[in-house]
């Protein structure tokens, strides 16, 4: 047998919500043990199962497009991995692809340079004030916020926003740095 590093691409439904990111991790980790699906641990004296997460996901939030990274001791083709994790993930995580890596491959969190999150706005907000509040935000050069005592500019974070309308209400896309 011989370690492979494969790249899952999956989702976080609402049943994983107030799921936190350590938390996904032992999830994962479970998931994998309970398809008896081989992991590969890290040396030393506490050894830990080799699985990467791309980025943590805030508290509360859902995720169409989550990336983890796991290394197996095993030769198993990618689409086979897939159907035995399939039948044992948990509700919240769907599988949307899996594909093997090079073992000395680019960390995902090196790779991720930003994410886009949706904002979803009850129906008693107003399309006009969001735009202005919006287009008055990107205007702006300097967006502080203080945290602990430090000052930190927001503004380069934002990369792009957009709004609109749709069927449930308004929608805000915001595209920020991961960087």
């Amino acid at each position: 047998m011989t370690m492979q590093r494969v790249r899952i691409h999956f989702t976080k439904g609402e049943e994983l919500r107030f799921t936190g990111h350590l938390d996904l991790h032992k999830i994962w980790e479970r998931t994998f043990r309970r398809a008896r699906l081989p992991l590969a641990y890290s040396q030393g004296f506490h050894p830990q199962p080799k699985i990467q997460l791309a980025c943590a996901l805030p508290l509360g939030f859902t995720s169409t497009s989550e990336w983890m990274d796991a290394w197996l001791d095993s030769d198993l083709a990618a689409d086979e991995i897939g159907q035995i994790l399939s039948k044992t993930l948990q509700p919240g995580l769907n599988l949307i692809s899996i594909e093997p890596v090079p073992l000395q491959a680019t960390p995902l969190q090196n790779r991720v340079a930003s994410a886009i999150y949706r904002l979803t706005f009850t129906p008693d907000v107003s399309f006009d004030s969001l735009e202005q509040k919006k287009d008055s935000m990107l205007s702006k050069t300097v967006l502080l916020r203080e945290r602990r005592g430090k000052a930190y500019d927001l503004r380069p974070l934002i990369e792009r926003a957009d709004l609109k309308e749709e069927p449930g209400g308004l929608v805000l896309l915001l595209q920020l740095s991961a960087l």
